[in-house]
């Protein structure tokens, strides 16, 4: 691997990926400065508590898609650097620069992401235990704390061992973004879907 050549498309992937696209519509809608509302995490499930089902759903299509266009931009430098792409736009809108590395949960991008790399069958799996989850449960982050749990199990029982490592890596992400929801999940004080925040 030539570590060089490898630094032009995770650049591109960060920079893709630290594009906060929910930040952005909130604000170019009026719909107030995401980082005060709710969560304060600029990611479509925040963006929804601005009652904006609209621009939440564009926001969770824009965060996945910069998730599959940076594998997919990766992948055209170099077909083995693909999930390096995925990784970097991960990890950018997670810590994006612009915003003093306080970005979003990551779980639309990482969605994006498995979609780039052509892992539909996981994605297939991962889309219905987290729909399954978010209809028994009626709270968002534990869907997304399922969904992306299933995805390093569902790419082994398949054998899809080359998506392992990154899946690996960005269920570990994604839980430890995670931990605040966790800590109010433990108190009993996470907020159902439809339900007012908790702060």
């Amino acid at each position: 691997m030539n570590w060089m050549t490898l630094l032009l498309p995770v650049v591109i992937g960060y920079l893709l990926g630290s594009v906060p696209f929910g930040l952005i519509l909130t604000r170019m809608t009026g719909a107030g400065d995401l980082r005060s509302i709710g969560s304060g995490s600029i990611g479509a499930t925040n963006v929804l508590r601005t009652g904006r089902k609209g621009l939440a759903a564009a926001t969770l299509f824009l965060d996945a898609a910069k998730g599959a266009v940076a594998v997919l931009v990766a992948a055209a430098i170099d077909p083995g650097y693909a999930a390096w792409g995925g990784l970097a736009a991960f990890v950018g809108h997670c810590y994006p620069v612009w915003l003093k590395f306080r970005g979003g949960k990551g779980v639309a991008t990482a969605l994006g992401i498995l979609i780039g790399m052509q892992a539909f069958a996981v994605t297939l799996i991962c889309g219905l235990v987290w729909a399954a989850t978010l209809a028994l449960f009626r709270i968002s982050s534990v869907a997304s704390l399922a969904a992306v749990t299933a995805a390093p199990v569902a790419a082994a029982l398949l054998g899809e061992t080359r998506l392992l490592p990154l899946l690996l890596a960005l269920a570990l992400l994604i839980v430890w973004k995670h931990r605040g929801n966790i800590s109010r999940l433990r108190a009993g004080t996470e907020p159902r879907v439809g339900a007012k925040p908790h702060g």
